[in-house]
C-alpha cells in the first residue's frame, strides 16, 4: 500500500511539473490521473506535507522568480506564464511569499527558490526509528545532506547553497551536525550550536515529517548534547503565507514565542524550548557534552543564536551566517 501511494503521488508531482505554466487545482490533477480527488488530496498532503494547490503555487512562483532574474521577459508575461490572469494578482501573491515585489526581486538579481521539485522514496519508510539512530555527520554525508536540503527548501527562505555548504563542512568538523538515515538516504539533519543552545538548521524529509522525526532530534539535543539548556530556533512569523506548517509544529512540540527578528531582510521570530531538567546530569553519567573547551578547536567562534526551514536565529546586526534555516 505504501509503495502504491508513493507511485500515485509521484505521478501527481510529475503532472504538476509538466503543467507549471497553467492554472492548476485539485480537480484538474485528479481528473488527469483518473483518481478520486478526495483520496488524492489526503495522500498527497500526508506524503508531501503540502496540499496540491500549495505545492503547485510554490513551484510556479519559484519558476517565475527564476525568470525574473535570468530572463528579460516582461513581468506581465511571466505572470501569465505562471498561471495568473493579471499582473496585479501575480504581484500580490509573489510579495506575500517572497516579501518583495517582482520588480524589486528582479533588481536584486539574487534568485532563491521557494520550492524545488520533490522526489519521493519508493522503498518502504521505516517506522521504528529512535534518537539512537541519529549520528554525527561525516564529510561523506555532505552530498546526501545537501540533497535533503533541496527537498526541504520550504523550511527556510533565502538559501545561498554555496555559503550553506561551506558552513556545513565546518559544522561537521566541529561535531555540531547530526544526521538520521533510512538505509542509504538522509531523512533528517540538524546543525546546532552548543554554546548558545541554538538549532541553526533542521530539515526532515517530507515523507517522514509526520513520523515524529523532529521530536527525535529535539530529544537527542535535550537528553545528550544540550542537557539542562534552553533550546532556541527561529522560524516564520505568525500569518506568513510562506510557512508550510513549521511554526505550528514547533508550538506543538513545546516551543514558546519570543522576540520578532529580521534575518537577511526576512521577517522571522525566535522560539524557545525550556530545558527538560536544569540540574546537572545524574551522578555516574560519564558523557561529556559537546562544546567543552577540549572539543572546540582553538580560534573557533560558535555561531550566534539561531532559529530553525527556517532555522537561523540571527538579526541584521549580525554578520556571521549560520548553516541555514529550518526546515
Amino acid at each position: 500500500m505504501q509503495g502504491q501511494t508513493v507511485r500515485i503521488v509521484s505521478q501527481a508531482i510529475r503532472y504538476i511539473e509538466e503543467h507549471l505554466h497553467e492554472k492548476m487545482d485539485l480537480d484538474m490533477v485528479a481528473s488527469a490521473l483518473h483518481y478520486s480527488k478526495y483520496h488524492l488530496h489526503r495522500i498527497f498532503t500526508k506524503t508531501v506535507g503540502l496540499t496540491i494547490h500549495d505545492y503547485a503555487k510554490r513551484r510556479q512562483l519559484t519558476e517565475a522568480a527564476k525568470l525574473l532574474v535570468f530572463s528579460a521577459k516582461p513581468i506581465i508575461e511571466i505572470a501569465l506564464m505562471s498561471g495568473y490572469e493579471s499582473q496585479q494578482a501575480f504581484t500580490d501573491i509573489f510579495k506575500a511569499m517572497y516579501k518583495t515585489s517582482p520588480a524589486e526581486f528582479r533588481e536584486t538579481e539574487n534568485f532563491y527558490p521557494l520550492q524545488l521539485e520533490i522526489y519521493l522514496k519508493e522503498e518502504l519508510v521505516k517506522m521504528d526509528l529512535t534518537k539512537d539512530n541519529i549520528k554525527f555527520a561525516t564529510p561523506e554525508d555532505a552530498d546526501d545532506w545537501m540533497e535533503l536540503v533541496s527537498l526541504t527548501i520550504d523550511g527556510y527562505p533565502c538559501l545561498d547553497k554555496e555559503d550553506y555548504a561551506a558552513n556545513l563542512h565546518r559544522y561537521i568538523a566541529d561535531k555540531k551536525a547530526l544526521i538520521l538515515r533510512d538505509d542509504d538516504m538522509a531523512i533528517g539533519v540538524m546543525g546546532f550550536s552548543q554554546g548558545t543552545g541554538s538549532i541553526d538548521f533542521l530539515a526532515v524529509h517530507p515523507q517522514y515529517r509526520h513520523l515524529g522525526i523532529t521530536k527525535l532530534f529535539l530529544d537527542k539535543l535535550a537528553d545528550e548534547l544540550l542537557y539542562g539548556k534552553e533550546i532556541t530556533l527561529t522560524t516564520y512569523r505568525a500569518g506568513d503565507k510562506a510557512d508550510t506548517g513549521w511554526r505550528e509544529e514547533y508550538r506543538r512540540l513545546g516551543f514558546a514565542e519570543r522576540e520578532l527578528l529580521v534575518e537577511y531582510g526576512y521577517p522571522t521570530q525566535r522560539f524557545v524550548l525550556p530545558p527538560k531538567n536544569k540540574e546537572e546530569p545524574p551522578f555516574g553519567d560519564t558523557s561529556m557534552p559537546f562544546g567543552s573547551k577540549e572539543e572546540i578547536p582553538q580560534g573557533y567562534t560558535s555561531m550566534p543564536e539561531n532559529t530553525g526551514r527556517k532555522g537561523e536565529t540571527r538579526n541584521d546586526r549580525n554578520t556571521e551566517k549560520p548553516v541555514g534555516r529550518e526546515l
